[in-house]
């Protein structure tokens, strides 16, 4: 299982291990990472479990992801994702994503 390295609104670091092809919001709402939301529950429409990849490689986000964070998600950057439109792969052990604040 891959490890990701959230890093909390208040800077705690937690590390959880993402089964191999459920999403890193479902990997991190179920490690009760502070600040992912997952109001809509993965269908990309909410922006609550917005994050920043600070460290490693993900692959490139799809439309729908690209669309919800240019029009819903707030205080976003060249790095933004949604963690709920991230499938969990062994290639992604060791990134670090930093949760973006509300």
């Amino acid at each position: 299982m891959p490890l990701i390295t959230f890093v909390e609104p208040d800077g705690t670091r937690r590390d959880v291990s993402a089964r191999p092809g459920e999403s890193l919001m479902v990997a991190a709402t179920r490690a009760n990472v502070a600040g992912i939301i997952a109001e809509c529950g993965g269908s990309a429409m909410c922006a609550t479990c917005h994050c920043y990849l600070v460290e490693g490689t993900l692959p490139e986000a799809e439309a729908l992801e690209a669309e919800t964070i240019e029009f819903v998600a707030q205080n976003t950057r060249a790095t933004s994702r949604l963690t709920c439109q991230i499938t969990a792969t062994a290639a992604m052990d060791g990134v670090v994503l930093e949760v973006a604040p509300r």
